[in-house]
């Protein structure tokens, strides 16, 4: 009988650490697997930041390399007036381009969200999207704006505006609200969005959104840092 149940006792403690071996064998290969991921996401984030350091550092090299050909042009042009009238024409060109920064009177319109209980009915109006901002650039444009910028990113003929899900995209930079669109121009045409009836109030206000305008005697908007590229459009010879 002392025979029979100590056979018992050892086949128990021998399926309990049967089961005892298959936990931990299940319990290393999950953390296996999760070392495992976390260091691919670890390695992913490395090189992201490696190639974000690497643009940063040949943007700032490309911005050092224009300041010194800006100055030797403006050094060769103050000795010949030939020179100097190509210096005036390179100026105006970037000028138009956005290549440079510029200043002047101006307007400011601060775009954001507005709050659920303002528009129950249809909560998507209570966004702005990306055909909101469109609207107000057109509005601006039509109303003699030289220079736009969006959150700073300068706008340009080749600035393209999305929508990637509830966020809007600017030169290929998300843009997260408030949405500050700054415009230099004459104040009394541009004021004309802010009107009653205008854009602001029958686009943005009486749908519960929110759109803040503000005059500005002086008023800085940063140049286009994007590179201008043609593939298609070529030179008339």
């Amino acid at each position: 009988m002392n025979k029979k149940r100590e056979i018992f006792i050892l086949a128990v403690m021998c399926f309990v650490l049967t089961i005892a071996i298959v936990i931990q064998i299940k319990t290393v290969n999950n953390n296996g697997s999760t070392i495992g991921s976390s260091q691919s996401e670890s390695n992913l984030k490395a090189q992201v930041l490696r190639m974000k350091e690497k643009y940063e550092n040949e943007y700032r090299s490309l911005e050092n390399l224009t300041t010194e050909l800006e100055n030797v042009r403006k050094n060769v042009a103050s000795r010949n007036d030939e020179l100097k009238e190509l210096e005036d024409k390179i100026k105006e060109a970037n000028l138009l381009l956005g290549n440079t920064d510029v200043k002047g009177q101006g307007v400011t319109i601060t775009l954001n969200d507005g709050k659920s209980e303002t528009n129950l009915f249809n909560p998507e109006n209570l966004l702005v999207h990306a055909e909101n901002v469109l609207l107000v650039i057109n509005e601006l444009r039509n109303a003699g704006a030289e220079a736009i910028c969006i959150n700073d990113e300068r706008i340009v003929n080749k600035s393209a505006i999305s929508c990637d899900g509830n966020v809007i995209v600017v030169n290929g930079e998300k843009i997260g609200t408030p949405i500050v669109v700054s415009a230099i121009g004459p104040t009394s045409r541009l004021s004309t969005l802010e009107r009653s009836g205008g854009t602001l109030e029958m686009k943005f206000r009486i749908l519960g959104k929110t759109a803040e305008f503000k005059k500005i005697n002086s008023l800085t908007i940063p140049k286009y840092t994007g590179i201008y590229s043609y593939k298609y459009a070529k030179t008339v010879e």
